[in-house]
């Protein structure tokens, strides 16, 4: 059918805001969330700082006794979605509820839940295991409690791509609605897997970020000292509408969402291929889709991990596809200040591209201090820029493999 579709809601939960609203503002403001670890003894780990989800409460948005059987992934994820439902003043009711759907998505999961219950199981014994253990520790059980406590009933399902999750979940979402299967869907993603046990691994692959003595200032995308990248926790969520029923009702619209691409490197399970290949299909399918030319790109949100072969791959990327006009487009990595959140990364990024469309002001790349010669384009270095934003994209690169891009225009434009 190619409805167009549009944003009409946001809301996130971050290292840098409990809304949107204070996340927009900590991304534009070079705020970073960036800190010593607090949920767990750092002292035994080489590297003891992340960026932690600070002073959250979900509440009485949902009922206490189901909060009790959410992980924390979960929360964040319904806190973010209840927040974009309120900001596009959207209502489910008895009569659209099959038309609207729920994509919403966790890298991880409640894996601490799966952890807290393997001990009480050797500690307590088998009957002392919750029977909502199963049902909630899932990937996908945070779109089953968005369409609980919505009512939502259209299409409901997790996408779940490592890292690129987020963009995976905002394209799906897109796609769903463009092709006719729902007229709304709540999407976005949420993880919190600051967890010992990860933390150790990443200790272990050497990719963290290591200056436990000035956090704020540890992680340090496109930098030519950039040394890796800093985990954080958080979640994004947002409403996307089919154009016309947006149009009908009023609503605030933020933005259309024109494009999207996945793929996979097909090549480890860690590392991206060194050529970029499968980002650049991810990229190249979804500029495709948005019917433009990659030069009309304004702002790229990068995945911008703050780690060598990363931040050189997606520059060559970028400006194979981009060409001169690579040079001239505004790039930033708001990793620094979000931390990177894992399977919450593409859609607490997205929020960069959607506002800076709204706003017309680019957040900043902090820390950026050295410039690295295979690094060589404008990454907004520290201080936010007002420029005319009209197409943004978002890149995601995941463990596994996986790519994802997510292109959004000013809707002013596209009606002309």
């Amino acid at each position: 059918m190619n409805r167009r579709v549009v944003v009409t809601g946001v809301g996130a939960v971050t290292a840098a805001g409990n809304t949107a609203g204070e996340t927009w503002d900590g991304m534009l403001s070079g705020r970073s969330g960036i800190g010593p670890i607090t949920h767990f003894d750092p002292e035994p780990y080489p590297v003891r700082i992340q960026a932690e989800v600070k002073d959250f409460d979900l509440g009485d948005r949902v009922d206490p006794k189901r909060q009790r059987h959410m992980s924390r992934a979960t929360q964040f994820g319904m806190a973010a979605a209840l927040e974009a439902l309120g900001d596009s003043g959207f209502e489910v009711t008895e009569e659209n509820a099959d038309d609207v759907g729920v994509i919403y998505s966790s890298g991880g999961g409640g894996v601490e839940m799966i952890l807290e219950s393997q001990q009480i199981l050797e500690t307590k014994g088998p009957r002392r295991i919750t029977p909502f253990l199963v049902a909630n520790f899932i990937d996908d059980a945070t779109s089953g409690h968005i369409a609980i406590a919505t009512g939502a009933r259209g299409p409901n399902m997790a996408v779940v791509s490592a890292c690129a999750t987020g963009g995976g979940t905002i394209g799906e979402a897109f796609e769903t609605i463009r092709r006719g299967d729902a007229s709304t869907i709540i999407t976005g993603s949420c993880d919190a897997v600051l967890l010992p046990i990860f933390h150790a691994t990443w200790c272990s692959m050497r990719a963290l970020a290591g200056d436990n003595e000035n956090p704020e200032k540890a992680l340090k995308p496109f930098d030519l000292n950039r040394d890796g990248f800093v985990a954080g926790e958080g979640a994004a969520g947002y409403i996307l509408e089919d154009l016309e029923q947006a149009q009908a009702r009023g609503a605030k619209i933020y933005c259309e969402v024109i494009g999207y691409g996945s793929s996979n490197d097909g090549y480890d399970m860690i590392a991206l291929h060194e050529t970029g290949r499968g980002l650049k299909r991810a990229m190249q399918m979804a500029i495709r889709k948005a019917g433009i030319d990659a030069s009309e790109i304004d702002y790229v949100n990068p995945h911008g991990s703050g780690t060598p072969l990363n931040d050189r791959v997606e520059t060559m990327v970028f400006k194979e596809l981009m060409g001169d006009a690579a040079y001239g487009a505004a790039i930033s990595s708001v990793k620094p200040i979000t931390g990177h959140c894992m399977g919450a990364s593409g859609s607490v990024e997205a929020l960069a591209c959607v506002m800076s469309i709204r706003d017309q002001r680019v957040p900043p790349t902090i820390n950026y201090s050295t410039p690295d010669p295979e690094c060589d384009l404008h990454y907004v270095p520290n201080e936010a820029e007002s420029r005319p934003v009209k197409i943004a994209a978002t890149t995601s690169v995941g463990l596994g493999g996986h790519n994802s891009c997510v292109i959004f225009r000013e809707v002013e434009r596209s009606t002309e």
